[in-house]
């Protein structure tokens, strides 16, 4: 079968289809026949061995994936469509996947909404609901929200009854935004000034960093909170003055939905389930940007890294 492999860890460039031995699931796996993968931040990051986890190439990339059960197993039937996510491993034509991290996929959503959905829209449900406590009424901030976790983070806030102020860089990313929902939309070179005038934050979900970590800080409500999610500016990873923290009664929180959601049995379905009533009645509908051949996985990657993306990018294996 074919697989999208890292061989050597030199990026996007040195991605490749390769012929791989079909998997035999183990007894806690289902095998799923891959029909869409979406490319993801871990997969550039894992192109370069610069992800937290280093596995040893070759590899096969994918995190995100959907598609149908070949086999039925741990409650779900052959034919059955489904999502799944993984630390990688899923940009292959059959995947034999954990059942923890098999998600069945409602009607309404299709296979490409499927491969848009479960790390991206789990992560916004991490953030925004556990890490964040968020309440209905509440103002979130969305910096990257052209993105694919910004567009998911808006449409979860919304979901949550929260009032959404998307950060942008271009017109283009936000018609983007506003597609997904946000209630304002504001440039990201005069966002301070704009969402203060706006009546500032209660949650400002960052994947960005760099520059805009200070300003997101000085933005936030007494009680407000910055959630941290990823470092995409790729500028370094920024400090805080904790006198800031203590002076304005506000938090800094750290989003790390992977490591937490991966070892703990049954979690991501309880996120799953959360969320379906709100893909059922429209209020999820993830933003699809670009598709690409599974040959050009690598592409996808580099237009990634040149933030060339709107929405989620998705890869067609069949």
């Amino acid at each position: 079968m074919r697989a999208v492999q890292v061989t050597s860890p030199d990026g996007p460039g040195a991605v490749e289809v390769r012929d791989v031995p079909e998997p035999t699931p183990q007894q806690h796996e289902v095998l799923v026949e891959v029909h869409r993968v979406g490319v993801a931040f871990p997969d550039l990051l894992l192109s370069k061995g610069m992800y937290q986890l280093k596995p040893e190439p070759p590899f096969t990339l994918g995190v995100d994936f959907a598609g149908t059960v070949v086999d039925a197993a741990h409650g779900f039937e052959a034919g059955q469509r489904v999502a799944g996510v993984l630390p990688y491993g899923g940009g292959s034509e059959l995947v034999a996947a954990p059942a923890d991290a098999v998600l069945p996929l409602p009607g309404a959503m299709s296979y490409d909404d499927g491969a848009a959905l479960p790390m991206n829209y789990l992560t916004a449900h991490f953030g925004l609901v556990v890490r964040g406590q968020l309440r209905e009424g509440e103002t979130v901030v969305v910096h990257g929200a052209a993105g694919g976790v910004g567009t998911a983070t808006i449409q979860v806030a919304r979901g949550w009854g929260a009032r959404t102020i998307a950060v942008v860089s271009s017109d283009e990313k936000a018609e983007v935004a506003r597609a997904a929902g946000a209630d304002e939309v504001v440039r990201v070179e005069a966002f301070r000034d704009e969402v203060t005038r706006l009546g500032g934050a209660d949650i400002v979900l960052d994947v960005v960093g760099g520059d805009l970590f200070t300003d997101s800080l000085r933005v936030l409500k007494e009680q407000g909170r910055l959630l941290v999610v990823g470092f995409a500016a790729g500028q370094g990873i920024p400090e805080v003055r904790v006198n800031r923290l203590l002076l304005n009664n506000i938090d800094v929180r750290g989003v790390g939905w992977g490591a937490y959601a991966m070892t703990r049995p049954g979690f991501m379905r309880r996120q799953w389930d959360e969320l379906v009533p709100l893909m059922e009645d429209g209020t999820i509908r993830p933003p699809i940007g670009e598709t690409y051949a599974l040959e050009d996985f690598g592409r996808a990657l580099s237009d990634m890294e040149d933030r060339k993306t709107l929405g989620k990018s998705v890869v067609v294996v069949r």
